[in-house]
């Protein structure tokens, strides 16, 4: 009986161990089902995971950034507007506030937080769930390598392992600092701002070193659900959340009480606030131009694995040759002047006139204006390719819609008849400006046109416009060129007749009356932009000798070889005019313009460095002369109002210019560090003021540059020199031009006649 109690209790004891080895066994099998489950997905066998090098380059859409001269972002080209930053380049509040409302055990954990993960399976059987348990490792993880968006729930279990392994890959390879910088590179933050660089800049208009705790708290708060907590759309959600972050700063240690308690009742401030796209921010128009160019560059320029660079996607860096405080100026300039002065006298110049603001008393001619503007629209483009008809497409143009339109007070919302806002645009004066450093050919501003949000045309590189009599500059160094003249040569003031190939005569109007058929220096003549003279040396030196002057300045656009482009009939580009006139303070060295420096990788390698191409135009001793002669345009000339009104009476050689019906004014001024053009006229040439008095150059253009130069001067950090131009070294040549006492004549205009 004792043996059969022995043999059953031996038994009980067997069954006992049997059953600690099948759950050993079931928990070993788990483990080793886990590892392997582990070791698969870590080997792609659910899919391909990122490798070691895909983390050291993860492939974001990166956006070129178009950096000036003194250092400032101008904008960006972009699929996503995101520009990465290091941790060095974050105000030290937005990791303390990241890490306090996403992950306050970051710098605890190897990328999984495995508290956070009980605390999320707890809520989840129990119905409660509060918060998630990703660390801003594994949400890095995801951002780098994002989900595909119609997984099954099988396929996002996998995925969600996958990110577990990223994230602990993460953590082996990077820094914590490293970690958090790249995150806040990766998220988006709404209002098409990727990345905290972007975001900094929309939101505030800031450097991300720069923003302050208030600021960093918002930043943190917004990233976890930009369209719900937007400052913008959701002002009393984005408070309650940034004051929720602060809240998360102040448990952490961040922030004591009395912070909270002080910074909390702050109001959020978004006056800064401005979405960054194309047609917003400084220099639209240069970033426009340098976008064409940069997308043929990128044709031809290939990365490393073989393929073209995509200024899009590629995160290249721009360094550009444009100074933010000097094109900054320039847009000032245009904006104060156009907008503040000559449009609303244009308004009233034009005021209750017929067919007004066109010059044209024949309907017909006008309304075929009208319809080449509207078969020039993007809205004519679409219906015309939708397949549309012309008469259909007409209908449309007549029907009032609600649209936006530019004005000089901000944009105005409106209804109003396609066909009516094309009329409306044709009121307004458009203006270029650009400034050329002249030792170097670096483009320092570049202004396009009033607004590139409504004004899309380009009137520095793209417009060709007759330029008056800022051609004649090209006729007298063609003279000076010549040993006999000097500024001082006196030409009889008489009118001049050039006989032209078909056996006809030619002979231009001049302005004014003063000292006619007395003799007067070239000096003189050109100041007081005389049409006789001109002709009087064209008919001495011929069109087609001009026209090799103007090409060996670096003028490239068509010019006819008649006699009439001594007063400036032909159609150049501003940016031509400005390039040639440089030459002159550049002792006769022709540099073409330059707008970049050096492209740069997104690892900060430089892709390409560009230097300036040069040539002689002229000798220094020539382009001395016609530096003092165009002198005398601001000393006793058309230009003399930078004196008497604009207070610049430093050194400044300079030329006015005006075309055919006042449709264009210019001016070109010289100083020997800058070389600025200015443009003003409307869009058609038809549209322009009724008088000389009014339109002429040296009352719409030199304003603006008067304007510029005020700035310039003012802002000592640009160092933009006030002395003299150098006198070149020419032994036995006599380089003094006192010819005689000037005769200021403040009532000088210039006039062209037709050809």
């Amino acid at each position: 009986m004792q043996d059969k109690k022995k043999k059953k209790k031996t038994t009980k004891g067997d069954d006992g161990t049997k059953a600690v080895k099948v759950l050993w066994i079931l928990f070993g099998s788990f483990l080793a089902f886990i590892v392997l489950f582990f070791f698969c997905v870590a080997k792609g066998a659910f899919g391909v995971m990122p490798t070691f090098e895909e983390l050291e380059n993860p492939q974001t859409n990166l956006a070129t950034q178009i950096i000036s001269c003194d250092g400032k972002v101008l904008g960006s080209y972009f699929v996503e507007n995101r520009s990465n930053v290091v941790y060095s380049d974050l105000s030290p509040y937005l990791p303390q506030a990241l890490i306090s409302i996403e992950d306050e055990r970051f710098e605890k954990h190897s990328g999984i937080d495995s508290k956070s993960l009980f605390r999320v399976a707890f809520g989840v059987m129990t119905g409660n769930k509060k918060g998630g348990g990703s660390t801003i490792t594994q949400q890095l993880a995801k951002n780098l390598f994002p989900r595909d968006e119609n997984l099954s729930t099988v396929r996002l279990v996998i995925r969600k392992f996958q990110e577990w392994i990223t994230a602990v890959k993460l953590e082996y390879n990077y820094s914590k600092e490293e970690i958090v910088a790249m995150y806040l590179n990766t998220v988006a933050f709404g209002h098409n701002a990727y990345g905290i660089r972007s975001a900094a800049k929309t939101f505030f208009d800031k450097d991300p070193k720069s923003l302050n705790i208030e600021e960093s708290a918002l930043m943190a708060g917004v990233v976890n659900a930009p369209t719900r907590f937007s400052p913008v759309r959701n002002p009393d959600r984005a408070l309650g959340r940034r004051n929720l972050v602060l809240k998360a700063m102040q448990k952490n240690g961040y922030l004591s009480p009395e912070q909270y308690d002080s910074i909390s009742q702050i109001p959020i401030d978004m006056s800064h606030f401005g979405v960054m796209d194309h047609n917003t921010g400084q220099a639209t128009y240069f970033r426009e131009y340098l976008r064409k160019e940069l997308t043929e560059w990128a044709k031809t320029h290939l990365r490393a694995d073989g393929r073209p660079y995509n200024i899009y996607r590629d995160g290249l860096k721009i360094y550009t040759t444009i100074d933010s405080r000097m094109q900054r100026y320039a847009e000032e300039a245009v904006k104060e002047f156009v907008g503040g002065s000559l449009q609303p006298s244009f308004f009233k110049h034009w005021e209750g006139r017929k067919n007004a603001p066109f010059s044209l008393n024949d309907k017909d001619k006008i309304d075929n204006i009208m319809e080449t503007s509207m078969k020039r629209s993007d809205r004519y483009r679409a219906l015309k390719n939708a397949g549309m008809p012309l008469d259909s497409i007409k209908v449309v143009f007549d029907t009032p819609v609600e649209m936006t339109v530019f004005s000089w007070d901000g944009p105005i919302d409106t209804v109003m008849t396609p066909m009516d806002s094309i009329r409306y645009y044709k009121w307004f004066l458009q203006a270029s400006l650009v400034s050329i450093e002249t030792h170097t050919g670096h483009v320092k501003a570049y202004v396009g046109g009033i607004d590139y949000r409504f004004f899309k045309y380009d009137h520095v590189t793209q417009a060709q416009r007759q330029v008056g009599s800022t051609f004649k500059p090209f006729l007298y160094s063609l003279a000076m060129q010549e040993g006999e003249y000097t500024p001082c040569t006196k030409i009889p003031n008489i009118p001049y007749n050039i006989q032209l190939e078909d056996g006809k005569f030619w002979s231009p109007r001049n302005a004014g009356g003063k000292h006619v058929n007395e003799e007067v220096t070239l000096k003189y003549a050109l100041a007081q932009s005389n049409n006789w003279i001109s002709a009087y040396l064209m008919n001495r030196f011929g069109p087609q000798a001009v026209i090799t002057m103007a090409r060996r300045m670096g003028v490239e656009s068509h010019i006819d070889p008649v006699p009439a482009i001594c007063l400036g009939v032909c159609d150049l580009k501003l940016i031509e005019m400005v390039g040639a006139m440089s030459t002159f303070a550049n002792q006769g060295v022709y540099i073409k313009p330059m707008y970049i420096t050096k492209i740069e990788d997104k690892n900060g390698n430089v892709v390409e460095r560009f230097a300036p191409e040069e040539s002689e135009a002229m000798s220094e001793v020539t382009a001395y002369k016609m530096v003092e002669l165009m002198k005398g345009v601001v000393q006793s000339g058309t230009g003399g109002r930078l004196r008497y009104m604009y207070k610049l009476n430093n050194p400044i050689a300079g030329k006015t210019g005006t075309t055919q019906n006042q449709s264009d004014g210019y001016f070109m001024g010289i100083t020997p560090d800058l070389t600025t053009g200015v443009w003003v006229g409307a869009e058609d040439r038809s549209v322009h003021f009724r008088s000389t008095e009014l339109g002429q150059g040296s009352r719409t253009a030199l304003p603006i540059w008067g304007l510029y130069m005020q700035k310039v001067y003012a802002d000592k950090s640009l160092n933009v020199s006030k002395g003299d131009f150098p006198k070149p070294t020419a032994p036995g040549v006599d380089l003094n031009f006192n010819c005689e006492k000037d005769e200021i004549d403040y009532d000088a205009v210039e006039y062209i006649d037709s050809f």
